[in-house]
């Protein structure tokens, strides 16, 4: 995977949390000169380029489904994942996340098999799961305790 669009309401205010969120410069926001039309979709985009090249873009709502001819649904269809490396930058994370803007849903807690998590919401409702794997490894490979 490459790059991951997200549907958003405003791609200017969601530009900015996404800056403050990831704490990168992303290429600001690009395409103004190619307007939605009634039967096109506008140009209007801002993309982030990740530590280990993931793009992460934002996209008008109502141009990605002129675009993709599908009604997209509100609200979260799935999460987006962000793995640390301990508790306290998953609690960082998700205390750059508030200051963003985003909701935090509950306080992170640790999972039975080990996983430390907690979730946020970003200004259009799209669902953030935020990773720390206290043991050590890759989060990836965590295996539930034996019970």
């Amino acid at each position: 995977m490459h790059a991951i669009t997200l549907a958003v309401a405003d791609v200017e205010r969601s530009a900015v949390f996404y800056r403050a969120l990831l704490g990168i410069e992303g290429s600001g926001v690009i395409g103004t000169e190619y307007p939605r039309t009634e039967s096109q979709a506008g140009g209007t985009t801002a993309m982030f380029t990740l530590d280990d090249g993931l793009i992460v873009s934002v996209y008008a709502r109502e141009d990605m489904a002129l675009d993709s001819g599908v009604d997209l649904p509100h609200g979260p269809t799935s999460t987006i994942g962000h793995f640390v490396g301990s508790q306290a930058e998953a609690d960082a994370f998700l205390d750059r996340a508030r200051a963003a803007g985003a909701t935090v849903l509950a306080a992170p807690y640790t999972r039975p098999w080990g996983m430390y998590s907690g979730f946020f919401q970003d200004l259009d409702g799209h669902l953030w799961e935020v990773v720390a794997n206290p043991g050590g490894g890759d989060p990836a490979d965590a295996q539930p305790a034996a019970g």
